[in-house]
């Protein structure tokens, strides 16, 4: 299976730590190596980074530990295939326009026989099951609501269409427009919101260990959902199996 990352960041935030945690598991500390994927949203605007290379031995992934870049949402992945080749247009996160702004997806899971009937202008360019599940998804939210609905709405909706999915198989993903982060547990999902007052983190996959409250202000705040924890220090919380939770402003949030 693959590995998830996903922040919603109350202010712009670097990914840095997380990512630098998920990329040894793309190839070096874990078996994730058939390519890795980052997206970082920027108003409306989206920098999206994809490799068919293990993220371990990437030249691009190591750029962007030495480059970081700062958003308010930002969604990663490293690929175990199940199905699809290892080729750049098979490798997460993938990224399509509705109601005129970008919406992201990365999948950790494998759904058997899933052949959704696809008729919008939504349709996969690659042969993964997971680019069939977002195409499907978004094809039928422009079938719920005419125009950008509000986030607890497309959460209601969301939690509506799951099940037709999920019967299908595993169904761990992270779903983003840049307003909202949405994650969906199928087997396995974790998360944590760090915030004031910051303490320090370490790395499980490297040895790497950061004092937030040196590079944070006490205003900042960020919720990291991961597969699995990342940081041996810090109290993760797992999803229940089904569940599907939004954050915004780097909080879940409650009753949606």
């Amino acid at each position: 299976m693959c590995q998830l990352l996903g922040l919603n960041c109350a202010t712009p935030t670097d990914a840095q730590f997380s990512f630098s945690g998920l990329q040894r598991r793309g190839g070096a500390t874990d078996h994730h190596g058939d390519g890795w994927g980052i997206a970082f949203f920027e108003g409306k605007g989206l920098r999206l980074f994809v490799d068919c290379e293990s993220a371990a031995h990437s030249p691009m992934a190591n750029f962007l530990r030495q480059y970081p870049l700062k958003s308010t949402h930002i969604i990663a992945h490293v690929r175990k295939a199940t199905e699809g080749a290892v080729r750049l247009e098979n490798t997460h996160p993938f990224c399509r326009v509705l109601w005129g702004r970008h919406w992201v997806f990365a999948h950790n899971g494998d759904l058997k026989d899933y052949r959704p009937h696809l008729h919008s202008h939504f349709h996969p360019v690659g042969d993964t099951d997971s680019e069939r599940a977002f195409c499907w998804l978004l094809q039928e939210l422009a079938k719920s609501h005419a125009s950008l609905p509000s986030v607890p709405e497309l959460t209601l909706t969301l939690r509506e269409l799951l099940p037709q999915v999920r019967r299908h198989g595993s169904f761990n993903f992270l779903l983003s427009n840049g307003q909202a982060l949405w994650a969906h547990c199928s087997t396995q999902l974790h998360y944590l919101v760090r915030q004031h007052p910051f303490a320090h983190a370490t790395l499980m996959d490297e040895d790497w260990t950061v004092n937030f409250a040196e590079v944070n202000q006490p205003g900042d705040r960020a919720a990291v959902v991961v597969t699995t924890p990342l940081t041996r220090d810090e109290r993760w919380t797992a999803f229940a199996a089904g569940e599907l939770k939004v954050f915004v402003d780097g909080l879940p949030l409650d009753g949606v």
